[in-house]
């Protein structure tokens, strides 16, 4: 009885990038920690091709897992084409269940390109805006304020700008 040999299903990254681009109008990269860089670098997640999509910058998202942060950032996505107005910097409610806070801070050229190299690469080193957003804890509180669960700092670090 020989083997049957099936076929290679590797897909180079940037292929798969710009299929989720076609596809979607957006990519998501999700990046697993890094417990063994210092700092440690947690869990994340970010868009590729939000700005010419739907007119926004793109956003990172922190300490959630790849399949929550894409339905978070899906539904982002899918209130800005609905004609949402999000506001960057400003903290909004009501985008989020519950009546929660979320933030969207901007992000600094600098950190973003050291951040996200596979955005970097896909906009060939001129990469857009890039907000982050923030999200409260189990108690309410976001991650700049002092009630903030203090457990959570690592998986959710602000690199946006308040």
């Amino acid at each position: 009885m020989s083997g049957v040999e099936l076929p290679d299903f590797h897909i180079p990254h940037a292929e798969k990038i710009e299929w989720m681009i076609e596809t979607n109008g957006w990519a998501l990269e999700a990046v697993a920690p890094r417990s063994d860089l210092d700092p440690p670098v947690p869990a994340h997640a970010y868009t590729i091709g939000l700005p010419s999509t739907v007119g926004f910058p793109e956003i990172a998202l922190y300490g959630l897992t790849p399949a929550a942060a894409n339905g978070l950032l899906s539904m982002v996505v899918d209130a800005l084409r609905g004609g949402t107005d999000i506001t960057v910097g400003d903290e909004l409610i009501g985008l989020l269940d519950n009546g929660l806070r979320c933030r969207f801070a901007p992000v600094a050229i600098e950190e973003a390109t050291a951040r996200f190299p596979t955005a970097v690469a896909w906009y060939r080193g001129e990469l857009p805006d890039v907000v982050q957003l923030l999200y409260p804890d189990r108690n309410g509180f976001m991650p700049y304020e002092t009630g903030f669960d203090q457990r959570m700092r690592l998986a959710q670090p602000v690199i946006g700008e308040l």
